[in-house]
């Protein structure tokens, strides 16, 4: 077994070092290192945003961020022997936590972006396993770290295939971000203009935002090019399963891992998505499973009174929308304070999809998180 690394200068965005990863998707783009199954990669990332944030940021400076960096990627990996039909295995054995994180509310932007229209930035500082923060007292944030954007390159049949139907999508009155050559690193226009954002995730991976994918986790992904170009970054500390802000607790990270491949398992199984598994908590038991919760409901009725049809999109707002009032109340944050809670720490859940028109969602909030 070797190792093998990639460091980055963390002085100095995406840009200022193109020959250590990427922001877009596309198979043309070269890798970094290259490993045998059995071998172990590190990986240093950039935040999500690309470095735009730092302990001295204020929310008014948030309006200024510049999406089109999201995400600094950092590779790609080629597996030697990975083949299209292959499925990858990535072991995850540490991701390493620095000392400082963010969670940014950006203006259009995030699952609750109508109602929240104003920046606001909650600076923390992350130690011993714990988040804490003066722009959001009275609450300690247990530590996961895990990487929000983990991905393979897609085929070029599979690029031109996503392409398509995200513009149909966006014909069709729905919201994509289509190619956007402006900062995308590779600069070279003949991979910036068609290569794929990495905010949505797709079937190679990419913005899944999985919280469980801590140490310890097993992730297979379907491999879609030869070496299948592996690239991680987007590391979040701790994140709520709904990240409804948009940004969980952001940060910079080193990602350890070890790559293997089942020979051809995705082609016979018809596996396209990501899947993965894990053989203890990813956080302890009490936040895996709060011992003790408060939670608030939502259905699929709109708050102007309309009935929606088995819509959990609905149902989840409303589920939110009602914890950020309950935490007001019993709490006395502010809105946007009670928001980045709900993104860091509040957990959705489909609890039913068969009474039709409404579906219930809930939203847990673990109790042991306040001093």
């Amino acid at each position: 077994m070797a190792v093998h690394e990639i460091r980055i200068d963390h002085s100095v965005p995406l840009a200022g070092e193109p020959d250590k990863g990427h922001n877009r998707w596309h198979p043309d783009i070269p890798p970094v290192v290259r490993c045998a199954p059995g071998d172990e990669v590190v990986m240093e990332t950039r935040d999500a945003i690309d470095l735009q944030i730092s302990p001295d940021s204020t929310s008014a400076e948030l309006a200024a961020v510049n999406l089109n960096r999201v995400h600094p990627l950092t590779g790609p990996v080629y597996v030697e022997g990975a083949e299209p039909g292959d499925l990858l295995v990535i072991e995850i054995l540490e991701v390493a936590a620095p000392q400082f994180g963010f969670t940014a509310q950006i203006p259009g932007f995030g699952f609750l972006r109508d109602d929240f229209p104003e920046p606001f930035l909650v600076r923390w500082q992350l130690a011993d396993g714990w988040a804490t923060s003066d722009d959001l007292p009275g609450v300690r944030i247990p530590g996961a770290p895990f990487m929000g954007t983990i991905g393979v390159a897609p085929s070029r049949e599979l690029l031109g295939r996503i392409a398509e139907r995200e513009q149909d999508l966006i014909a069709r009155g729905g919201v994509a971000l289509p190619p956007e050559a402006a900062d995308a690193v590779p600069a070279d226009p003949a991979i910036a203009g068609e290569a794929l954002r990495t905010v949505p995730p797709r079937e190679n991976g990419g913005n899944v935002d999985i919280k469980q994918l801590a140490a310890g986790t097993r992730l297979f992904m379907p491999v879609w090019t030869p070496g299948a170009l592996f690239s991680a970054g987007d590391a979040h500390f701790a994140q709520g399963d709904c990240e409804t802000c948009g940004t969980a607790i952001e940060m910079s990270a080193t990602l350890r891992a070890r790559f293997d491949l089942r020979k051809q398992l995705a082609a016979e199984r018809d596996i396209r998505d990501v899947q993965f598994e894990r053989d203890d908590y990813s956080v302890p038991p009490e936040y895996a499973a709060p011992r003790r919760f408060f939670a608030t409901t939502g259905i699929s009725v709109d708050p102007d009174g309309r009935n929606y049809s088995e819509d959990l999109t609905v149902a989840a707002r409303n589920a939110l929308r009602n914890m950020i009032s309950h935490l007001e109340a019993e709490y006395g944050y502010t809105r946007q304070q009670a928001y980045a809670l709900c993104s860091v720490a509040v957990d959705l859940k489909v609890s039913e999809v068969v009474d039709v028109p409404n579906f219930v969602v809930s939203a847990f909030l673990p109790l042991d998180l306040f001093d």
